[in-house]
Parts: C-alpha cells; sequence; structure tokens
C-alpha cells in the first residue's frame, strides 16, 4: 500500500472511529503521533513506556470521570505507620472530618497512613491508585476490590493523577514518597502548571516532624533566596486537624477555578464582586499586574464551557510569575466580606 493509500485509510478509520466526538482533532493527533513512532529510532521499551502509560492514563480518565464535580482530597504519608500510632488516629480523624465538607479522599491505596485515610474517610468517599512494586504493595482492606481503586505501573502517570484530580493536598509525616509528591506539588503551583489548591502538612499536637522540614525551608530555601517569601504562601503546616480542614474548605468560600486566555488571568467566583474588593485588590497585587487593572468580567465563549455556570469573574494580566502572590490575592478573595 501506497503512502496515499495508508493516509487516506487512516483518515477514513478515525473519521469512522470519532463520528460523536466532541475531541476528534485530538484523537488524529494521537494516532498520528502514534504512527510516526515507526519512522523514529526508538526501542520495543520506548513503545512499550508509551503504551502502557497511554493505556492507565485512559483508564485513570474513565475511573475519575462520574465524579468530576465532587471535590477530592489527595492524602500522602508514611506506609510504614501502625494503627496504633497517634498519627494514624489522626489522619483517619482527618479524613472522616474532611469527607463531612463534601469531599473525598484519594491515597495510594496501601498500608499506613493511606490505610488510616481511607478508614477515616469510609469506602464510599475513597479513591485508591495503588502502584506495582518488586515486593508487591497490596491494597488496604478499606478499599480492595473497590470499583474506585486502579493499579499503575509507572510512578509518573499515578502522580499525574494525585495531582490532577485534586483539589487539595493533605500531608502527613513520610519518608521519601511523601517528600517526593510534596515538593512535587509545591513545584508544579510555584510554577502555575496545576490549578491552585491549598496544601496542608499535618502532624500530630505538638510534634516536630513538619515543623523541622519548616525550619529547613526557613533557614536553607529563603535565606539563601532559593525561594521567595511570598511562596511560603502556597501551603500551611499545622498540629491541629481542625486548622487544616479550615484551611481546605476556606479556600473554596469564594474562589471556585480559573484559567489563562489570551494573556490574561480569568478567576471564577462564586459571589458577586463587590467594588471595594476591586479596589482592594488593585491597591495591594498591583505588582503582579503587567498592565491595566484587575476588573470583572462576564463569562466568555473563550472559556470553552458548553453553558452558563452562574459563576462572578474578575481578569487581569498576570505576570504569570508570581504564583506565592497569586495565592495572596485568592486568600485575600475568599477572606473578603462586605461591609455591613
Amino acid at each position: 500500500m501506497n503512502p496515499k493509500q495508508l493516509d487516506k485509510k487512516i483518515e477514513t478509520l478515525i473519521e469512522e472511529a470519532t463520528e460523536t466526538s466532541d475531541h476528534a482533532d485530538l484523537i488524529r493527533e494521537i494516532v498520528i503521533t502514534a504512527l510516526h513512532l515507526s519512522e523514529n529510532h526508538v526501542t520495543e521499551n520506548d513503545v512499550q513506556i508509551i503504551h502502557t502509560a497511554l493505556k492507565e492514563m485512559r483508564f485513570g480518565f474513565k475511573l475519575f470521570a462520574p465524579y468530576k464535580d465532587i471535590r477530592k482530597v489527595s492524602v500522602f504519608g508514611s506506609a510504614r505507620t501502625q494503627p496504633t500510632e497517634p498519627i494514624y488516629q489522626y489522619s483517619a480523624a482527618f479524613a472522616r472530618q474532611v469527607t463531612t465538607k463534601g469531599f473525598m479522599v484519594i491515597t495510594g491505596a496501601g498500608e499506613g497512613i493511606m490505610r488510616a485515610a481511607q478508614e477515616g474517610a469510609g469506602r464510599q468517599n475513597s479513591f485508591g491508585i495503588n502502584i506495582i512494586l518488586p515486593f508487591e504493595q497490596n491494597a488496604n482492606e478499606f478499599i480492595q476490590n473497590d470499583p474506585k481503586l486502579m493499579t499503575f505501573k509507572y510512578f509518573f502517570t499515578r502522580k499525574l493523577f494525585f495531582v490532577k484530580e485534586a483539589d487539595a493536598i493533605a500531608l502527613f509525616p513520610g519518608g521519601f514518597g511523601t517528600h517526593d509528591e510534596g515538593f512535587e506539588a509545591l513545584t508544579l503551583l510555584q510554577t502555575g502548571k496545576t490549578e491552585p489548591m491549598p496544601i496542608v502538612f499535618i502532624d500530630v499536637p505538638g510534634g516536630t516532624y513538619w515543623q523541622s522540614w519548616l525550619g529547613f525551608i526557613k533557614e536553607e530555601f529563603i535565606k539563601n533566596g532559593l525561594i521567595s517569601p511570598e511562596d511560603l504562601s502556597l501551603f500551611k503546616v499545622t498540629d491541629q486537624i481542625e486548622d487544616a480542614i479550615q484551611e481546605i474548605s476556606s479556600f473554596y468560600y469564594n474562589y471556585n477555578s480559573s484559567c489563562f486566555l489570551d494573556q490574561k488571568t480569568v478567576i471564577r467566583l462564586h459571589h458577586s464582586v463587590e467594588k471595594q474588593l476591586l479596589e482592594e485588590l488593585n491597591d495591594l497585587f498591583s505588582d503582579i499586574v503587567v498592565r491595566g487593572k484587575i476588573t470583572a468580567e462576564e463569562q466568555c465563549s473563550e472559556e470553552g464551557l458548553e453553558s452558563e455556570d452562574g459563576l462572578h469573574r474578575i481578569a487581569f494580566y498576570f505576570n504569570q510569575k508570581s504564583f506565592g502572590r497569586y495565592r495572596q490575592l485568592i486568600n485575600k478573595i475568599n477572606h473578603y466580606r462586605p461591609a455591613a
């Protein structure tokens, strides 16, 4: 078959397969990209990685799709934590309380803190995204055989869903993996590569684990200019469950979501935008506005929404780098209360 005949056959196949899809053009590009692999100097192992990763993402999207309108908290912590330890009980209590605020819980489905969080949240409010390891990490009994459980081969695809599907992240004391997840989430927030969300580092009352970590951040990162002081606004360290729950739930008091359109940042809000709020935002955050002012906006077609969502909006030309200050702006919006 000559190249022109092959191209025509591919186009026909794609048209038939995507006849009812809203994403036909993107699916076409994925197919073409896959076919071009045969032209490159890739090994069988390279192709296997792409194949497995694509399958894992497809099943992951399918798993979470029915719950896309429910906010979720990804919970991390040591798999070695025993049920008799105070931090185990504390993480179970956190998960139990955060579900009363309407959140579901995502964990790695293993033992320790993962088991505690799913015990607290309950099977109906839990997702488990397990990982295949040489020593085999079995799913804990609170998520085992649940339809909301999935096992990944690769850490990178699994980590994608931990952040992509989360509206908040809670970290309890843990080892390398816990710090890996925490620093990756902070990096994504600091660089604007993920939606703004609250991150809480939780210890038992009087615990020193995260306080010691925070001391290191301030002493080494801040003092040496490795991060900006305002980057501390990207997370909260606490030893009180109530404070952690408040940090998460209050983040969505007014803030709903955001997007970047044609160099302009649009923030969607639950409550109407008062003139006084706009004045205060323009006074306090002019340093991150590259031109013009922060203004109230209407929903626009460029947002890609199918219908009116009933949300209010502000928009401005953000410098796209001061995400610690951006988080402070969101905090100001959430804490604002109109004068009586």
